[in-house]
């Protein structure tokens, strides 16, 4: 995973209008694309596509220059697969001073690209730096209690919760312990805030990519080596596991006064 992300959680957020905006140069755009070819895939069997699109050429008119289109095919577990690399561009354009939005009701009329289906747009736009976010823990998230049960890892859960989520629904629930972490999408009955009701396990679902990209960048940063195994999540269901990952833990190293052994 790229290093330089990690900084950019403390910073990112999500502009839901943007205000006094620059121009993103045309060596910007194609550092963007550039980026796009090179971000870790959730499912690498999983064909996606991305195009940027003047902003006039889409349904989201909140102030932004550009669109990003995302396309994949459909398959299981293509919609985590787009909000894992989706969220690597959200975090990336952060870098480069550029606000992101992720529009989920966007339409365009680029339907397709390469013979996949459009998926889901993020709305960009040159911002001043000073516009990113000063203070991440001012953000308005669940408790650690109610998303990550038991005592383990809690330095990584503290910052992977700050993972944007549709109407910040926030739809995962950690089991952790020592050796591993288990990964649930958690759909509470009745609350959905203002989306759609057929709409809700379709956003979670792109949410849970984009929280695993968040926890694995914060593993990452923290030294840990893990692998990870995705389970399918076909069915509508409160609480489905869909990511175990088996941490693997540091091997205590000798203290300097450590006696040798003699021959």
């Amino acid at each position: 995973m790229d290093g330089n992300l990690y900084p950019m959680i403390f910073e990112r957020k999500s502009f839901h209008l943007f205000k006094d905006v620059g121009s993103i140069r045309q060596e910007e755009l194609s550092q963007i694309e550039d980026f796009f070819c090179r971000c870790k895939p959730l499912l690498p069997e999983i064909p996606v596509e991305m195009k940027i699109v003047p902003a006039a050429e889409t349904t989201c008119k909140r102030g932004q220059e550009y669109c990003i289109l995302l396309y994949s095919e459909k398959q299981e577990g293509y919609l985590p697969n787009i909000g894992y690399i989706g969220q690597q561009l959200d975090l990336m354009l952060a870098s480069m001073n550029i606000g992101t939005l992720w529009f989920g009701i966007g339409k365009t009329e680029v339907g397709s690209a390469s013979g996949l289906d459009f998926v889901i747009m993020l709305a960009i736009a040159k911002v001043e730096e000073t516009a990113f976010r000063k203070d991440m823990f001012k953000s308005k998230r669940k408790p650690l209690e109610e998303i990550w049960t038991h005592d383990h890892y809690h330095s990584i859960a503290q910052i992977a919760r700050f993972a944007p989520s549709a109407c910040n629904t926030q739809p995962w629930i950690v089991a952790s312990g020592e050796r591993e972490l288990k990964v649930y999408r958690y759909q509470k009955p009745g609350k959905r805030g203002i989306m759609p009701a057929d709409k809700v396990s379709w956003y979670n679902r792109i949410d849970i990519g984009i929280f695993l990209l968040f926890l694995e960048v914060c593993m990452e940063h923290e030294g840990l080596a893990f692998e990870r195994t995705l389970f399918a999540d076909p069915r509508e269901e409160e609480k489905t596991l869909v990511a175990v990952y088996a941490v693997k833990l540091k091997k205590p190293q000798p203290g300097r006064n450590a006696k040798r052994n003699n021959p």
